[in-house]
């Protein structure tokens, strides 16, 4: 292999599962179960920067990076009516109903790095109920040697803390190891931790927001071999 890599920890939405496939599916739902009227849910995604009809984004959604608890927090800010308890669990149950769609098929791929030799993990700011039902679903959840979400014990990305926890437990150095993810939040906390940060294009964000935290940019996770092969 050409380049010195050794591990490649991904985050989940927008790099394994193309996010608004996935998580529109979700706003769509969540917006109709928890609010009263398609009014309110659309006055409630207008809050949250999603349509609540389409499930599409805006780059600047709390959804789009934000951990389950500061998504609740967000939408308490517009409907303080609502109970924070309950909104959580409302919330995850959906993340963990929805059906994730691959932004290219997981399984061969991800056996391409383990043919590498690679370790390969999840660090997510969703929580672990939903990481887990996602990457079942995909049938490949015991391909990764570690998986993080946001209630693992870890500050979430953009902090580096889940991302070395994943370096120390493969064993890998972090200057060997590369994030990779589709948010500034994922490039960010690469950066922090010492990793190579790889960019993909299966988010929200576009190339000149992600370009200046990024060592590559590239259209999805299927181009990464053909990257990691380069001189």
């Amino acid at each position: 292999m050409a380049r010195d890599i050794g591990a490649l920890l991904f985050d989940k939405d927008g790099t394994l599962f193309d996010f608004e496939g996935t998580w529109g599916q979700w706003a769509v739902r969540a917006l109709a179960e928890i609010t009263e009227t398609p009014e309110a849910a659309k006055v409630l995604g207008d809050h949250l920067g999603v349509d609540s009809v389409s499930g599409k984004f805006r780059a600047d959604s709390v959804v789009i990076a934000g951990t389950p608890h500061e998504i609740v927090a967000e939408v308490r800010l517009a409907r303080p009516d609502f109970d924070a308890g309950d909104l959580y669990n409302t919330i995850n149950r959906i993340a963990t109903e929805v059906v994730p769609v691959e932004v290219t098929p997981l399984p061969p791929l991800l056996k391409t790095f383990r043919d590498m030799g690679m370790k390969l993990g999840v660090c997510t700011n969703d929580t672990l109920e939903p990481a887990y039902a996602n990457l079942n679903h995909a049938g490949v959840r015991e391909d990764f040697d570690m998986i993080l979400g946001s209630d693992s014990g870890y500050t979430p990305k953009p902090a580096p803390d889940g991302l070395l926890a994943f370096a120390k437990h493969v064993g890998v150095d972090p200057t060997r190891c590369a994030m990779v993810g589709d948010s500034l939040h994922d490039l960010q906390s690469g950066r922090a931790a010492g990793m190579v940060t790889i960019a993909v294009l299966t988010g929200v964000a576009e190339t000149p927001e992600l370009a200046p935290f990024a060592d590559v940019v590239l259209p999805d996770i299927s181009h990464i071999p053909a990257w990691l092969a380069q001189d």
